[in-house]
């Protein structure tokens, strides 16, 4: 039988977990990290769990590790869309480093290409996907090359051996004074801090970098605080190259996520246009008031 959620509760869905005794779960790295960090993790009894199915996007290895040791399941990830399916997975006799490093090997039925920032082609498959949106004209236009190959919009890697690893969406990099910065690496190390439950690293306007990098966190259960410094502080003393280190700071109670139950980047980035919006009216505010006293 399968087990639906309406709402995923990450204390929930452990104990039907544990209820059910589920043996396969399908989980965003969204949902995955939250059953980590949840208390219901140490006392839930997943015993009867042998697979964890995950992908769609960049997996963070040492966490898939974690979930791996604590849970005694094993970790496949794929990669895909609704509008193509699956294009790659991994399989339970690949070694860890490859079902947590990569997202496998591309599925035999499938095709896939790979193109470089400038669209050339550096790779030479055929093609599967859906015929479509239905109505939905632009939306085609967007993500449908005139030659009727469907753009993911991913960055990714394929080794000599067939195995594809998603690096991150290609909208996900944070070009700070020209420089490419990775939210994913930047998410990564911000989540290393023994507060943080959930990291999301957006582009924050800058009028002298263009872009600066801002890291939006949501505490784990009993924290009550973290500060930019403190951050900081627990990044250096870890040896983090400073590339990764946030700018800002934002604590939210809790990240907005998407129906899939992935973090809702856009609403992040919008939220932070707005912030440094007002800030600066406030400052030319500020100015103004300074000018006239002055006067």
């Amino acid at each position: 039988p399968t087990v639906l959620m309406a709402r995923f509760d990450a204390a929930a869905a452990l104990e039907a977990m544990e209820r059910h005794r589920v043996s396969v779960l399908a989980a965003v790295s969204t949902q995955f990290i939250m059953l980590l960090n949840s208390p219901a993790m140490e006392r839930c009894d997943l015993g009867a769990l042998r697979v964890l199915f995950t992908g769609g996007e960049a997996v963070p290895y040492e966490r898939a590790a974690e979930f791996e040791e604590r849970s005694g399941a094993k970790v496949l990830q794929f990669y895909g869309s609704n509008e193509t399916g699956a294009v790659s997975a991994t399989r339970l006799d690949d070694s860890q480093a490859r079902r947590l490093g990569s997202a496998g090997r591309v599925i035999p039925e499938m095709n896939v290409r790979l193109f470089d920032e400038d669209g050339r082609d550096v790779t030479a498959t055929g093609r599967t996907l859906s015929r479509g949106y239905w109505g939905d004209e632009p939306a085609n236009a967007e993500l449908v090359r005139e030659d009727g190959w469907m753009l993911l919009g991913d960055i990714v890697h394929l080794d000599s051996e067939g195995y594809l690893s998603v690096m991150g969406r290609s909208d996900d990099f944070i070009i700070r004074g020209g420089k490419n910065v990775s939210a994913r690496a930047v998410e990564e190390q911000v989540a290393s801090h023994p507060a943080v439950a959930l990291a999301a690293a957006v582009a924050m306007p800058d009028p002298v970098f263009g872009e600066r990098v801002c890291c939006y966190v949501e505490l784990r259960e009993g924290e009550a605080s973290l500060g930019l410094d403190a951050l900081l502080e627990h990044l250096a003393a870890s040896q983090v190259s400073k590339e990764y280190y946030p700018e800002r700071l934002v604590i939210l109670d809790s990240l907005p996520r998407g129906s899939g139950g992935k973090i809702a980047k856009g609403q992040l980035r919008e939220d932070i246009r707005r912030r440094v919006a007002e800030e600066l009216r406030e400052d030319e505010a500020d100015a103004e008031t300074d000018a006239e006293t002055d006067a």
